[in-house]
């Protein structure tokens, strides 16, 4: 769905006016959000700065799967119908599903506008400065829902500046497959669901890999003969709200899971890589030139990972037994590999071959756009299941916005029919009223 343009000039054309209702993000938080609206006649608009599914097809390698079973995907309105309910989408799949998600209901997306300011006003409702086309502009709203998600700034942390210039540095975001890189060993920096997955990658493609492996858990594919998610599915995990949980606002500070759904689906374990030639370290701790120093910590580390893997499938036992399931018993893990007592805590980039650097850290939030004080000391959003301070200002996408299955394709649908009822509250009760509704002609994308 391209941006409308001008029938004379072929220009973009500008969205003007004030709208009910300003979804920020068109990816799947921001289409399962303009679903619910629809359903209940609420007046709105989505606006996508860049096109519909392009952070799936422009920040994913090309081997990328989702982690969790098809049948997770559970849009609202749209839930998976495919041919593979227990295989895990691959990255064609998943833009091809949020695609035809939009094309099943015609929500109103502009694409190609970015928002590059919000603001509040008493009595004025929120001011949005918007770019189309090189063009800046401004609209307002009486409620505004940011679905931009959590993953915005791809992180390097300031050590890279220390490389030797003869090392191509990226971000995971940026990687695309091994054959696109330079010929020698790459290091991967960071253990969590991409580093570990872009490190399985490059092992299988032949590329000599080093791993920084930092404290990120691990989870089995598969566990006395059903995927483990299902097992979560069933005790209700993905349904624990964030207040339910033991750490409360501190799990959305929590890393991943690192597992995999390629080829059907496996563990990752980075024990058998070491047993395969790949050189696992502790975090990275220091750089100097090629000199690179890392942390005492690789052997704690891979024992916590494993610990919260056999956590999980204790807790799964428990429950079988709680239930009196009649399900066969399966022999715990033994670990294949351990690092030895001298195991390596220094790097060479140089003498070793390293010609590339992948950094597997993360991403960090950008409000800085936002100009409504709605936020803690780290910049992350206050809001109670989406709904914040400010009247009429939401979020939604985010990872234990509600629950664990916030962030992803299975919760997401729940998440947006709360804001939805929500946002249809308020702009009743607005009417009701007789607040201001301005400009509803703007709303007719095509005017």
């Amino acid at each position: 769905m391209p941006p409308a343009t001008d029938v004379d000039t072929g220009a973009p054309r500008q969205i003007t006016g004030h709208y009910p209702v300003v979804v920020i993000g068109g990816g799947q938080a921001g289409l399962a959000m303009s679903w619910c609206l629809k359903q209940r006649d609420v007046h709105h608009i989505v606006l996508e700065r860049d096109r519909v599914g392009h952070e799936w097809a422009d920040a994913r390698w090309d081997t990328f799967c989702l982690v969790t079973p098809n049948w997770q995907c559970q849009l609202p309105g749209y839930p998976y119908s495919g041919p593979d309910p227990h295989g895990f989408m691959r990255r064609e799949e998943i833009i091809a599903y949020i695609r035809d998600y939009a094309a099943s209901f015609d929500p109103p997306v502009r694409e190609g506008v970015e928002v590059t300011g919000l603001r509040y006003g008493p009595g004025r409702g929120y001011e949005l400065t918007i770019v189309t086309g090189g063009v800046t502009s401004d609209i307002s709203a009486d409620q505004v829902v940011v679905a931009t998600g959590s993953y915005q700034v791809p992180v390097i942390p300031r050590l890279a500046e220390r490389l030797p210039g003869t090392v191509g540095q990226l971000h995971s975001s940026r990687y695309r497959g091994a054959g696109d890189l330079p010929p020698g060993e790459v290091l991967v920096v960071g253990s969590g669901q991409s580093g570990a997955q872009i490190a399985e990658d490059l092992h299988l493609a032949g590329r000599p890999v080093h791993l920084a492996v930092g404290g990120a858990p691990r989870v089995a594919r598969v566990y006395r003969g059903r995927d483990v998610v299902a097992w979560l599915d069933d005790m209700g995990y993905y349904d624990m709200s964030v207040e339910a949980h033991p750490l409360r606002e501190d799990v959305r500070l929590k890393a991943n899971h690192y597992v995999t759904g390629r080829d059907g689906g496996r563990d990752i374990d980075l024990r058998r890589f070491a047993t395969e030639g790949m050189c696992l370290y502790g975090r990275l701790t220091g750089v100097d030139g090629p000199a690179l120093r890392f942390a005492d910590d690789l052997a704690a580390n891979l024992d916590h990972a494993d610990a919260v893997s056999e956590s999980i499938k204790d807790t799964i036992d428990g429950y079988i037994a709680s239930r009196h399931l009649e399900v066969a018993k399966e022999a715990r893990y033994v670990p294949v590999w351990r690092p030895p007592a001298d195991a390596p805590r220094a790097l060479d980039l140089t003498a070793a071959g390293v010609t590339t650097v992948i950094w597997a850290v993360g991403y960090r939030a950008d409000y800085a756009w936002i100009d409504v004080p709605v936020f803690n000391g780290r910049g992350y959003p206050t809001h109670t299941r989406g709904v914040t301070s400010s009247p009429g200002l939401f979020f939604l996408g985010l990872p234990w916005l509600y629950t664990w299955g916030s962030g992803r394709f299975s919760g997401i649908g729940r998440d947006a029919e709360y804001l939805a009822t929500v946002i249809a509250g308020r702009a009743g009760a607005d009417l009701a009223g007789g607040s201001r509704v301005r400009g509803l002609n703007a709303l007719a994308l095509g005017s």
